[in-house]
């Protein structure tokens, strides 16, 4: 091996070379969904700054407001909303964007073709206790004559329809984790570059494991079902691993096997993980691993949302994993 390939392989590939080389994958290929990947990937180096200040600077805590689900808005959601929301209506390939925390669509450029779905800070509940939180989106292709405003029908499609979908994981590491139907790749931060490179390509799922994910908290109102397949992974000697944080739930069984189980409570009687920005793009990226993700009933993918915010059951992770919990449903 020469100097130049040695070193060229200690840096590996970026985000950006990545993409320029897959752009042949991706549907409608001119480059404008290439754009709005590198744009998203801009957002979260500049969310992983803001949280690596959470502990100098006055960014942590509630804010005083609650958003449209009623709950609690930290100061960091806010901040993470209005740094994406910013970095995709400069980026110019997005027409709306639907948002945990807004109330309604919030239309950027009706001539433009993209329609991102997204979280800008899960857990960040976690943010205070220095646990890992993420950011997750998907991303569709508008229905809407390009021109038009745009209307709930651009936003209110099924998984299926997605183009591509990824989560950012600020934890030890910060992550980017996306697929564009074909396959899913991992990207890690490098500080002193400044720039995400691919450390985990073609990522697969294991079809089995030993981790269960739920908030054992709740068990009393659970449905049976559900009640009777976490007693049968006590007799099997699972791991319980739950961090409270969805995206660092989920990255960890898609790498490790495990299943991830949020169902419906007494309290949450449709579940209470939001299907349209957080269940279609973590379903997508695990079924693209090799992974499976229901409502207990349908494969989340399916379901055709009626609502911005409409809530769902999840159950998600390897695929022998989600089949047994259905079959105890």
């Amino acid at each position: 091996m020469n100097k130049e390939t040695l070193i060229g392989s200690s840096i590996g590939t970026t985000l950006d070379r990545f993409i320029n080389a897959k752009q042949s994958e991706f549907p409608f290929a001119t480059g404008e969904l290439s754009q709005l990947l590198r744009d998203i990937a801009l957002a979260g180096k500049i969310i992983n700054l803001e949280i690596n200040k959470s502990g100098l600077l006055d960014i942590t805590g509630a804010i005083g407001t609650t958003n449209v689900q009623g709950e609690a808005q930290q100061k960091l959601d806010v901040i993470a909303n209005v740094r994406f929301i910013r970095a995709l209506r400069n980026g110019g390939q997005v027409c709306a964007i639907v948002s945990e925390e807004d109330d309604e669509i919030v239309e950027i450029n009706k001539n433009s073709n993209y329609v991102v779905a997204m979280d800008p800070l899960d857990g960040s509940s976690n943010i205070d206790v220095n646990v890992s939180i993420g950011t997750i989106f998907s991303i569709y292709r508008r229905i809407s004559p390009i021109g038009e405003h745009v209307t709930k029908e651009d936003v209110l499609q099924n998984g299926d329809k997605q183009v591509a979908a990824g989560y950012i994981l600020y934890g030890s590491s910060t992550m980017m984790v996306y697929t564009t139907g074909h396959g899913v790749n991992g990207f890690t931060h490098e500080p002193s570059l400044g720039e995400f490179v691919l450390s985990h390509d073609n990522i697969k799922s294991p079809e089995t494991g030993t981790i269960y994910s739920v908030n054992e908290g709740s068990y009393y109102s659970f449905e049976p079902g559900v009640r009777n397949y976490i007693e049968y992974c006590k007799e099997q000697r699972y791991s319980a691993r739950y961090i409270g944080s969805l995206v660092s739930d989920f990255h960890r069984n898609m790498f490790k096997g495990g299943v991830y189980i949020y169902p419906r409570t007494d309290k949450s009687l449709n579940g209470k993980l939001r299907l349209v920005y957080e269940c279609n793009a973590l379903a997508f990226i695990a079924e693209q691993s090799g992974g499976m993700a229901t409502d207990g009933e349908r494969r989340i993918m399916e379901l055709d949302p009626l609502e911005l915010h409409q809530r769902s059951q999840l159950f998600i992770g390897s695929k022998e994993m989600v089949k047994k919990v259905m079959s105890f449903l």
